[in-house]
């Protein structure tokens, strides 16, 4: 914590001073209020102002945000700083109005970033134990209490914090020396917000009894990040023992191998298995779920669950974790497809078809196929086969998972199948070596 030091342009910067000049370009979140305003005015200093461009995001939200606007574009014409403004539209649902507000400014940030460009906003260390306070009395564990980051990666660049050990007195006595004026956002005010709640009720009276209460819980959350990442360690070893393979909308791993670790162990794999593809970790709550409702369903059973946008099910002693979310419907009228174009099924799946040497669906030149899902009582003989089979058993023969079954599309040339999906070409219908054909590809929707 740099509570001892004096604010100013080297003392912040000096980490980051190489990654500044190198840069191709460099972005500031600009609200107009305290914090950002010190933080342009500092980087004025050792960076020149036409290599900066101030970001500035209209929610909407006051009847004073214009106001703030055009505060915002007198400061940045006084530094001779270029400025982007984006009014956003702000709907209040999920998490709240403060998390819809948060998104729609990390989108815009995200689109204007180029690769390798750095982002930095204000965020300070009252800010840092705001964000622990809050995350410690909703129940977070080491990852949501170790606080906010001070640099992380950001669509194809880099969003840095470099104020994030610095409090808010200084930025104050900071800006008041160099009269520097700024927004002072009448919701902050306003305790209903649970953020403010514990800037404005809690903090003052933590403050009284421990005066140093942002080292102590800027320190927790140092251990709390060094925990994460030890438990991100263990869990990428877990994994790699767990065999892992990519699945029809996703990836499974082998239950029999997961049940080999300790229950906090397999705990840290669930939490940490989405992360490996960039996907929302799931919470202790679902995380319990997840063992008690798939992992642990009966061996006969397909069980599912849906969180986050993810789809958790589990099939022959695999856990599947999927992005393609929703269980593909049946189709209740014919499609009529010529594979030289893609199909989109009702369901949001898509056929496409490729011309190839030797293998493949046979198709006379110009000739289209009829498309539909399982009515019931289909049978077929995959190219090879002696004899024909139901589809339920041939299914099960191709371990397609339950819950794509009624929905894979099914291939004829009149009343004939012909081909299933992906997975197979009937008996008389499979290209010979010399002969050109169609390869079918069923992609899921995600």
């Amino acid at each position: 914590m740099a509570r001892s030091r004096k604010l100013s342009s080297v003392a912040v910067f000096s980490p980051w001073q190489s990654q500044l000049e190198d840069a191709p370009q460099i972005l500031v979140g600009f609200s107009g209020g305290l914090d950002s305003t010190v933080l342009l005015a500092l980087l004025c200093d050792i960076i020149p102002a036409k290599r900066l461009c101030a970001v500035h995001i209209n929610h909407g939200l006051s009847d004073n945000a214009d106001k703030w606007q055009s505060h915002v574009e007198g400061f940045c014409q006084s530094l001779g700083v270029q400025l982007h403004c984006e009014t956003v539209s702000v709907k209040g649902a999920g998490e709240g109005l403060e998390a819809a507000a948060r998104e729609a400014r990390y989108q815009v940030f995200s689109r204007l970033l180029q690769t390798d460009g750095l982002l930095l906003l204000g965020h300070h260390a009252d800010d840092q134990v705001e964000t622990v306070l809050y995350r410690l009395l909703r129940g977070s564990g080491s990852k949501g209490l170790s606080g906010i980051p001070v640099s992380r990666t950001l669509a194809s660049g880099r969003l840095i914090r470099p104020l994030l050990q610095w409090q808010k007195t200084q930025l104050q006595s900071f800006a008041e020396q160099y009269n520097l004026t700024w927004i002072e956002d009448e919701t902050n005010l306003q305790s209903t917000f649970d953020r403010n709640y514990l800037r404005n009720q809690v903090l003052p009276e933590i403050a009284g009894r421990w005066p140093d209460y942002a080292q102590r819980i800027g320190h927790s959350a140092q251990l709390s990040k060094d925990n994460e990442e030890l438990a991100e360690a263990i869990a990428a070893d877990d994994l790699q023992t767990l065999d892992i393979r990519i699945a029809r909308g996703g990836w499974s791993l082998c239950l029999d191998a997961f049940a080999t670790l300790s229950a906090v162990r397999q705990r840290n794999v669930l939490r940490h298995w989405p992360g490996l593809y960039q996907l929302p970790l799931p919470g202790h709550k679902i995380i319990n779920e997840i063992i008690d409702s798939v992992v642990q369903a009966r061996k006969d059973a397909a069980p599912k669950l849906l969180s986050q946008g993810i789809r958790w099910g589990r099939f022959r002693n695999r856990l599947y974790l999927l992005t393609a979310v929703t269980d593909c419907g049946a189709v209740n009228k014919d499609l009529h497809w010529h594979t030289e174009q893609p199909l989109i099924m009702p369901d949001g799946s898509r056929l496409s078809g490729k011309k190839m040497l030797g293998q493949g669906l046979v198709l006379a030149a110009g000739q289209s196929v009829t498309v539909r899902t399982r009515r019931g009582g289909e049978r077929c003989q995959p190219a090879g086969r002696q004899h024909s089979n139901s589809l339920k058993k041939l299914f099960q023969e191709f371990n397609l998972e339950p819950w794509w079954r009624d929905g894979v599309p099914l291939l004829y040339l009149g009343e004939q199948l012909v081909a299933v999906g992906d997975l197979w070409v009937s008996e008389g219908y499979q290209a010979a070596p010399n002969q050109q054909g169609i390869g079918i590809h069923w992609h899921l929707s995600s």
